[in-house]
């Protein structure tokens, strides 16, 4: 080498390089001026010569070889100079570098990583991860990573070689943040991050932004382009807000995309449909059926032992089993085209120890804690986030925004809330650590929800922000004002719960636990609920058929009395997958709905009714239009415990204005009366849904006339209507005064 140059040479810093230590490559790499010189270096591994190309000069301009390891230096007068590239020479041939990595300035600016370190960076995603981009005409992709502990980081994939000497990325200042931009990097590239740590240990982590990811677990992140998909759901944004109004209907309906999805071969094995072929047949039956939501059990990537994919292992990216991202929105928009809204689980809460995903991150606990006894769920084989971290709760808010801002979802249901709450939570005394007051309330967790319930609803209002809680928080549907937690809603798990362990009793013996079914209206308006028959209420304890007493009729008399009761009943509704036609066995996420039992008698007409009673809930306002306030529902009859019967009135409007009225009767017993009913003003009293009629599987024991209340009292009223209450069935009847 000549002498000149060698004196130019940082030799430290070619060390770092060639041991892969150094965490400012650019600093070397790529040309920069020195005095009166311009110094080109370039590491090659294992090239024998490389050559500058100066292509607007059409010179050539050859390399000294600085470092056997394939470390390359020239030099030459400083003057301007346009584009140049490498032709690197091996022992068994060549190749033209076209564009070199290390001659573009970074694209992620000091604001933005200040923004990171204080926990507000809300579109974060745009920044970290990987980005195709085009700069000065050169296309590319764009690679950030957030390891503040690691030695050095290196981004290796399909366009390298997966070599991690070749792209060794930059520290931004003391961010903590490295990144780089790789030339002809682009769609579909497979890669990941290898990190050096402190004590020489070199290993490869998934990126925690990717949009795309192979199938489950320990696989690449996979370069995707999700900006510049053409959506045509306009209208529907439009009217988010209004249709997802507290006033506003709510029944949804529950799908696990992996056994939505499962379908038979023709040599009688099974395989997932894609999310486009979800959508041509899902998107139909959702309308038809008359939902307002669908919600989707996890669609972000997750582990291979966790079918049902609450451990996620790629929060950014959508499930790739069932096709490319874009597919994904393509099954949004095209239910948003037919009116249906989106809502995603989201689970902030945990994450997986699988060796390439957040676990030890940059070679320390960055995501979780350090402390064992607060590192672990008690539960699950899984690491608790770390909420005191800003950059991680930065993270985890820019995750719940990408999702609603990126693939239009309409609402969020963050899963498991209670263990996020609780200090210890399923821990026994001394295994966990009290917060700074002694008291077991997880102070960074609160924070951490309040910011992103604050922050979703000034970024994306109309937007719903749900929580899974088996607690007994107080005000996690109260306003943050009010120091409550921000959710819009709470699923009701005690109602669902106390309602199943009703419904299991024979009918004969009902009449000794008639409290579990009151028991929810003392507390109906302390939160504001969904009620929800969820996959957790279908797994482990069976189905709804399976929870139903007796013999084929009476199970599915049960499931007509049960879904009629659970849309009268206050609170917007969820039904799982399967439900709604009866599914006879339980719900596993390996296993395809049976589809075949629509065709069976008795469940096609349990279906039948389904769809009526979803659209009779449409069709009338006082089932929902004041789920939240007391106003809205009156006991008529709660306390008759020897004969199971509950009566109720549901209402909506106001007097001056037309109000509705509806008159329940609920009959839990199991034989057929004809009694006299206590009704709670004088008028006119019209039967319009009864879920024993022929039509959805029932004997016909039903009221076709009208009746006009009479002065003779019954259940604790003045005036009564005779009705004739069917065995396990619920009527509905239109009050007129």
């Amino acid at each position: 080498m000549q002498e000149k140059l060698y004196k130019l040479m940082d030799w430290g810093f070619i060390e770092g390089i060639v041991y892969s230590e150094e965490d400012n490559p650019h600093r070397g790499l790529g040309v920069h001026r020195m005095g009166a010189n311009l110094v080109f270096q370039t590491f090659q591994p294992g090239a024998v010569s490389v050559n500058i190309l100066l292509r607007e000069e059409k010179k050539i301009l050859p390399m000294e070889m600085a470092d056997e390891a394939g470390y390359f230096a020239a030099m030459m007068f400083y003057r301007k100079i346009g584009a140049y590239q490498y032709e690197v020479c091996y022992e068994d041939g060549k190749k033209v570098i076209k564009e070199d990595a290390y001659r573009f300035l970074p694209q992620m600016s000091a604001q933005d990583t200040d923004k990171l370190e204080a926990g507000i960076h809300y579109s974060l995603y745009e920044k970290l991860g990987a980005h195709l981009t085009e700069i000065d005409g050169v296309k590319g992709c764009e690679f950030a990573v957030w390891a503040p502990n690691a030695l050095r980081v290196s981004v290796v994939g399909d366009f390298n070689g997966w070599d991690g000497r070749v792209h060794q990325m930059r520290r931004l200042w003391d961010s903590g943040v490295f990144e780089i931009f790789v030339p002809g990097a682009k769609e579909g590239d497979c890669y990941k991050f290898e990190l050096k740590v402190k004590g020489g240990l070199t290993y490869l982590k998934a990126d925690p932004f990717a949009f795309g990811a192979e199938a489950r677990g320990d696989a690449a992140s996979v370069i995707r382009d999700i900006g510049h998909f053409d959506w045509n759901d306009g209208a529907w944004l439009k009217e988010r807000r209004e249709k997802q109004a507290i006033t506003a209907p709510m029944n949804i309906y529950e799908l696990h995309l992996g056994s939505f999805a499962l379908e038979e071969t023709e040599s009688g094995e099974t395989a997932f449909c894609s999310y486009r072929e979800i959508a041509k047949r899902l998107v139909p039956y959702v309308k038809e059926m008359g939902y307002t939501h669908v919600e989707f059990m996890p669609v972000m990537e997750h582990t291979n032992e966790d079918l049902w994919g609450y451990e996620t292992s790629a929060y950014y990216a959508p499930a790739s089993a069932y096709g490319p991202p874009a597919d994904f929105q393509y099954l949004v928009d095209e239910l948003h085209k037919a009116g249906i809204g989106v809502l995603l689980d989201w689970a902030p809460g945990w994450f997986p120890k699988n060796k390439e995903g957040l676990s030890d991150f940059d070679g320390t606990c960055l995501y979780e804690h350090l402390n064992e006894r607060k590192k672990n769920h008690p539960f699950r084989n899984v690491r608790l986030y770390n909420y005191g971290r800003n950059e991680v709760k930065n993270f985890l808010i820019a995750n719940a925004m990408f999702w609603v801002e990126k693939y239009h979802a309409d609402g969020i249901r963050m899963v498991s809330v209670d263990s996020m709450l609780y200090l210890d939570y399923g821990k026994a005394d001394g295994q966990w650590i009290p917060n700074m007051y002694g008291s077991n309330e997880n102070l960074e967790a609160i924070e951490f929800i309040k910011h992103v319930n604050s922050m979703m609803k000034k970024r994306n209002p109309g937007v719903l922000m749900i929580a899974e809680d088996y607690s007994g928080w107080a005000g996690v549907t109260g306003s943050l004002k009010e120091d409550g937690l921000g959710f819009d809603y709470k699923w009701n798990n005690s109602w669902t719960g106390g309602y199943l362990s009703y419904i299991k009793y024979d009918p004969y013996f009902r009449s000794h636990h008639q409290e579990e079914l009151t028991l929810s209206m003392v507390y109906a308006y302390s939160e504001k609920f969904i009620l929800p028959f969820d996959h957790d209420a279908v797994s482990g304890g069976g189905s709804l058929y399976q929870n139903m007493p007796g013999q084929a009729e009476d199970k599915l008399a049960g499931l007509r009395l049960t879904y009629a009761y659970q849309m009268t009943h206050p609170g917007k509704k969820l039904l799982f997958m399967g439900q709604e036609f009866g599914e006879r066995e339980r719900w596993r996420a390996d296993r395809a709905v049976s589809r075949t039992l629509f065709e069976e008698e008795g469940h096609e007409e349990l279906l039948t009714m389904v769809r009526e009673l979803n659209r009779f809930y449409l069709a009338h306002p006082a089932l929902y239009q004041e789920d939240h306030k007391d106003s809205g529902f009156r006991w008529v009859d709660c306390i008759d415990h020897e004969n199971c019967k509950l009566t109720f009135i549901r209402k909506a409007g106001k007097p001056k204005t037309g109000m509705e009225k509806l008159f329940i009767v609920c009959n839990f017993a199991g034989i057929d009366r004809e009694v006299q009913v206590g009704v709670p003003e004088m008028g006119k009293y019209k039967e319009i849904f009864n879920t024993d009629d022929t039509r959805f599987g029932g004997e016909g024991y039903i009221n076709p006339r009208a009746r006009k209340a009479t002065a003779k009292k019954a259940d604790g009223c003045e005036q009564s209507i005779k009705v004739k209450m069917a065995a396990l069935s619920v009527s509905i009847w239109q009050v007129t005064t």
